[in-house]
């Protein structure tokens, strides 16, 4: 499911942060997100953790480890600790019903939503063939875990998860390590059997420990005192009670002492007695009544000779009436996958079992229904050297009861399948309803995403017309004012003969050549960090040190310009298809800037300075930057090469004093052109 990718995600992002969860998605060609209850092919993971390991340069062990002990934390943060905890008293009680879980939750929500709690431990659905847990006691207090998978090499997480719930759920630390790995013959289907050595060491609180050493001269003396007053047979019959009870899953030697404080009740000294069951001299139900007390169950020998069986199994399964048939021939083993042998039935036989009769064995009825699934777990009745197979149908729905033309009646009353039955039917439409939702909110989350990137497109372009902190007040409705700028440059630039070109052009041609023109230009801007004002017809009018000022105005409008003229040798024109030619002016001084109108706002400059900068540009020469004497002042200390031109007469200003500037005699033209 969608759980364990989405799991993974969260532990990328999570210590190595979102670049590098997109480097290794990229990597493995996968989305970005997953749905939780969507089933996802196997390779996803794979390439995952393949990825995961190539990108942070950690073992696979290593990364599926730490992937296992963050997914119980990812589990128990989802809601599902309580769950978990109530599924035994110690570890190996907590191990052995994993399957189990695994086989209600399937049950009860249709192997969907709460099946995402299994694959804590089974790690993919049912419906994709889980891995499957069996767990063995050890004389010296140790276990042999089981795990069998049809997946090979995810045999890693397994001890992650086991010591993240021992430690959490139970407060012991374990360490696990493999002893046996082989290709498994014993079941069918599953082709890898891992066996783990699991064993551990009680983890005591702070406090407890700080008694323990502080006081252990008083618990010696304390010990002496309690053994003499506790009968001894009391005391052996306590202990082993306490044992049997497995309060340890992986037992260590303890201490007189310990043993003593668990078998006494705190602050009152009475001995607490192991408890030892009361049976009958002889059974008090007869057989009618239990055949229809458990309509499903049947008991068979060591050959599978059918001894007994429920009246409604019976109705089910009419061959069943005959006492003596072999049970192998009416049904076969869904789970575990496993020979229909009592050997293979006795090994596994902590786990719940699953039959499903077979068709050409069914009444002539049946032979369209769905085949009866039944539920249940197997017990070895030493006495008689029989096995009880205590189950129940395997219905999820009303539906799937509906199909097998079965009734609640058929189930006996004390089941609870008959309450999981009507109950299913409203966990199925609030799935559903899940589900849906969850689709919702990816589409909501992919609208968002796309949203964002037309925003910043948005943005971009208003930034391309509007300065970004102007912008950004008139975006916020903010009312911006003008503001006074002592000191800036301005050029101004328009295209030699432009009149006479687009006399003898198509307009087309125009546009294009203009076009190419303000791209190089306009790239330039971004070179030199210049604001670009505006563009009418062939004129291109930029400004340095507004709108921020900047004490070197000069040099980045002057390097612009000395770019331009470059710049333009590439452009060419339509007419005579030689270069064009530019002429530049510049001006440096005081100017008033602000916004102007409403439906097209424009951040416009206004004041004497624009005009004499553009009297500049239409009294220049060709090819050539002129240069007011204010401008030549800013100018002439800054390492640029500047040749005079004399006094001219200004449209409107009368004689001016100007200069033309050359170079840029430090920098290169490939510094100039921003080019590497």
């Amino acid at each position: 499911y969608g759980f364990i990718n989405t799991c993974l995600k969260s532990l990328v992002v999570e210590k190595y942060g979102e670049e590098t969860w997109e480097k290794l998605r990229l990597q493995a060609g996968v989305q970005d997100s997953f749905m939780t209850f969507e089933v996802y092919k196997d390779e996803i993971t794979m390439q995952l953790v393949d990825k995961a390991c190539k990108v942070l340069g950690v073992p696979a062990d290593i990364v599926l480890r730490e992937f296992g002990k963050y997914f119980f934390e990812f589990c128990k943060r989802s809601g599902y600790d309580h769950m978990l905890r109530t599924l035994g008293g110690n570890l190996y009680e907590f191990i052995e019903n994993l399957d189990a879980l695994h086989s209600y939750l399937s049950l009860s929500y249709q192997a969907k939503k709460y099946i995402q709690v299994l694959v804590l431990f089974c790690f993919f659905p049912q419906e994709m063939n889980a891995p499957s847990f069996r767990v063995e006691k050890n004389e010296d207090g140790s276990m042999h875990l089981h795990y069998y998978s049809d997946r090979r090499g995810l045999c890693h997480i397994v001890p992650g998860i086991i010591s993240a719930a021992a430690l959490d759920f139970f407060n012991i630390e374990i360490s696990m390590k493999i002893v046996n790995q082989t290709e498994e013959e014993e079941r069918t289907g599953k082709k890898e059997h891992i066996v783990f050595l699991v064993t551990q060491n009680p983890l005591f609180p702070c406090k407890e420990r700080n008694e323990f050493s502080s006081s252990s001269q008083c618990l010696v003396d304390s010990e002496k005192q309690t053994e003499s007053q506790l009968n001894k047979e009391d005391l052996e019959k306590a202990k082993n009670a306490i044992g049997d009870r497995g309060n340890s899953v992986c037992p260590v030697k303890k201490s007189h002492w310990k043993t003593l404080r668990g078998i006494i009740t705190l602050g009152k000294g009475r001995l607490l007695r192991g408890f030892d069951p009361v049976y009958p001299k002889s059974l008090w139900i007869d057989t009618k009544t239990f055949c229809n007390g458990l309509p499903f169950h049947m008991v068979f020998d060591k050959e599978l000779k059918v001894k007994q069986a429920g009246v409604s199994i019976q109705k089910i399964v009419p061959g069943l009436q005959t006492m003596g048939i072999s049970l192998d021939q009416y049904f076969r083993i869904l789970h575990p996958e496993v020979p229909f042998t009592i050997s293979s039935i006795q090994k596994f036989i902590n786990s719940q079992f699953v039959f499903q009769t077979r068709r050409e064995m069914m009444p002539e009825s049946w032979k369209e229904r769905p085949m009866l699934e039944l539920r249940g777990q197997m017990m070895w009745m030493e006495p008689l050297q029989c096995m009880l197979y205590l189950c129940s149908p395997l219905l999820r729905s009303l539906h799937e009861l509906e199909e097998r033309q079965m009734h609640i009646a058929d189930i006996a009353p004390h089941d609870v399948t008959r309450d999981l039955i009507l109950l299913n039917q409203q966990r199925l439409a609030e799935m559903e309803l899940s589900n849906q939702l969850e689709r919702k909110k990816e589409e909501l989350r992919i609208l968002s995403k796309h949203l964002e990137e037309e925003k910043k497109k948005t943005e971009a372009l208003l930034y391309a017309m509007l300065p970004q902190h102007v912008a950004n007040q008139l975006k916020e409705g903010k009312r911006v004012e003008a503001g006074e700028f002592k000191e800036c440059t301005i050029l101004f630039s328009d295209v030699v003969t432009f009149t006479n070109i687009c006399a003898q052009c198509e307009p087309i041609q125009i546009v294009l050549m203009l076009n190419s023109m303000y791209l190089r230009f306009d790239r330039l801007t971004t070179v030199h960090d210049v604001y670009k004002v505006e563009t009418i017809g062939d004129a291109y009018m930029v400004v340095g040190g507004v709108p921020v000022p900047v004490p070197t105005h000069a040099e980045r409008v002057a390097n612009f310009a000395l770019g331009m003229i470059m710049a333009a040798k590439g452009v060419q024109n339509p007419v005579s298809g030689n270069p064009i030619q530019i002429r530049v002016g510049i001006h440096t001084g005081p100017v008033l800037a602000g916004v102007v109108g409403e439906k097209m706002p424009r951040y416009c400059l206004f004041g004497d300075t624009v005009n004499i900068a553009s009297r500049m540009e239409s009294h220049g020469v060709p090819s050539k930057i002129h240069l007011s004497s204010s401008a030549y002042q800013c100018l002439k200390y800054k390492n640029f090469e500047i040749t005079e031109r004399g006094e001219i007469e200004v449209k409107g200003k009368g004689k001016m004093h100007t200069y033309f500037l050359i170079r840029n005699k430090s920098a290169t033209e490939n510094e100039i052109m921003g080019r590497p």
